[in-house]
Formats: C-alpha cells, structure tokens, sequence
C-alpha cells in the first residue's frame, strides 16, 4: 500500500468526485480510478459506493480515510523533522498587504504549533500582485484572495466574505441598506496600476472599466475615497477608518479568501499550511484584506 496512493484515495473522500479529484491531483481521471481500484483489490473490499447519483465512502473506507490521513500526516512531519534536523527545513508565505483576518492569526499559531522547528519566512505584497509573487517564484505558498491568473497554481478555496461599496461617510449613498453596481456607473473608482493582474483588476472594479486615481495598498485606496470623493470596492466586515462607510452591493460576487502554490509541489510544509489554513478558515467567519 503505497502513500501516493493513499494520497489519490484522500483526494478522491474528500471531493467524492472522481473528476474533481483527478483536477486536484493533477492528473486524468483513468489512472486515478484504476489506483483506486487496485486499492480496494488490496484491502479486499469496496472503499466507495458508486451510483449515478454520486460517490460516497463505505464503511471500510471511512476506516481506511481515518488511518490514511494519519499516516500521511505522520510521514510528512517525518520528512519536515529530517529537514529540520539537517537546517533545511522553512517555507516562505505571501499575504496580502493589511492582512487582519483572524484566521490568519489562528493559522500562525496552529502551525508554530505544528512545526516549531520551521522557520517561517513572511513576504507581504501590495494590491498589485495577488499571487504575492508565487509566479515569481519568491514564495512557496499564499494566503489571498481571487480571481487571479491561476497558470501553473493550485487554488483552494478557504472562505467567501460579502463585499460592498466604500464611499465618504457624507456621500448620499451611505445611508443606504444596499446598492447596486449599476448605480455607480457614473462614479470615478480607485485603479490598480497598468499591468496588475486583469482578473484582479476587473473584479475589483467591478466588471466594468472604470476611471480614477491609481492606487498600490489598502490604505491609498482608502485615501483616495476620503480625498477625491472616488468609490471602490472593500469586504463588507472590513473595519474603516473615521469619514468612511461601507454599503453592501448585492449585485457582486462574494471575494473568496484562498491559499495557493505552485502546481505539483509535493513540499510536506505546504501541505500540512493547505490543511490548517482549510481548518482555521473553516472556524472563524470574518476576514478582512
């Protein structure tokens, strides 16, 4: 029974989708179902019931899914302890420029706890770069937001927060309960310098092309909309500063908080911040850029 086919067993529990599973692991779904198959041949029984409806663990392999996990894990921090051992082991996280998001908080604790002999080394980036330089290579992994160009990266989703409209505290729309983008048709927003990551840029800006002062942080774009009156687009729980009000836009797609790296990095210490980032997301439900 091999690891990288316990690894192909976890992926498949926990999307219950062969497809899915075979995007996440980077590889065509035949294969993974034929790895699949020769485990269930080895433990000799079925690990998923398989119908038109779906996939869904059997009790064997709800077992099998408890143990797997465990040894993975336990091999992994194998690895990281030998790398520790030989003054090799750290791993370099991008964020977000203004990060207050106490999951973040929580995901550093969870994993000084985790690794304690890991040397974890912070690169923050401005609202220029949402890939906080892993296409560049100057990180091993990120803590951000989408959309993004997602070429050569693996994206995993932690959360999705609501976001609204920021204005002036005495612009007309601040008394409102909500907005749509159609009513900030006319308005000047703040813009991400030339060349910034389309995606990102139309997403943030709405949709649409937008007119107004460049900006590189969170705290020139709230600059820009205390001093020329310009309109942008924050998290709805983001807290702002006096002479500033957020109203929610309905209208928009939640910003999704995510983690990523580069596609195909088997790195244990990426993989064991994958997992905790998951839990820590999943237990706190405020975020902020």
């Amino acid at each position: 029974m091999e690891l990288r086919t316990l690894r192909y067993f976890v992926a498949v529990a926990d999307e219950l989708h062969f497809g899915r599973a075979a995007a996440r692991l980077h590889m065509s779904q035949p294969p993974l179902s034929r790895a699949i198959k020769q485990l269930e041949n080895e433990v000799g029984a079925a690990l998923f019931d398989r119908s038109p409806s779906g996939v869904s663990l059997t009790p064997v392999g709800a077992v099998l899914l408890g143990e797997a996990r465990a040894l993975l894990d336990q091999a992994d921090r194998l690895r990281v302890r030998v790398a520790a051992a030989a003054g090799t082991a750290a791993i370099t996280v991008g964020f977000l420029g203004d990060s207050a998001d106490p999951a973040a908080a929580r995901l550093a604790d969870a994993y000084r706890r985790r690794h304690p002999q890991v040397e974890v080394r912070i690169r923050e980036t401005d609202l220029t770069d949402p890939t906080c330089g892993l296409h560049a290579g100057l990180v091993d992994v990120a803590l951000t937001r989408g959309p993004f160009d997602e070429t050569g990266l693996t994206v995993r989703e932690l959360r999705a927060d609501p976001v609204g409209a920021l204005v002036r505290a005495d612009d007309p729309l601040a008394g409102r309960d909500s907005v749509k983008l159609a009513e900030l048709a006319d308005r000047r927003w703040f813009l991400f310098p030339e060349g910034t990551d389309p995606a990102w840029q139309s997403y943030w800006n709405g949709g649409a092309p937008r007119e107004g002062p460049v900006v590189r942080a969170v705290q020139e774009c709230r600059q820009a909309v205390l001093w020329n009156g310009t309109v942008g687009m924050t998290l709805l729980n983001h807290p702002q500063a006096d002479g500033l009000a957020v109203v929610p836009l309905i209208d928009m797609p939640p910003s999704r908080a995510v983690v990523a790296w580069k596609e195909g990095d088997t790195n244990p210490l990426i993989r064991s911040f994958v997992r905790l980032a998951i839990a820590a997301y999943r237990d706190g439900a405020f975020a902020s850029t």
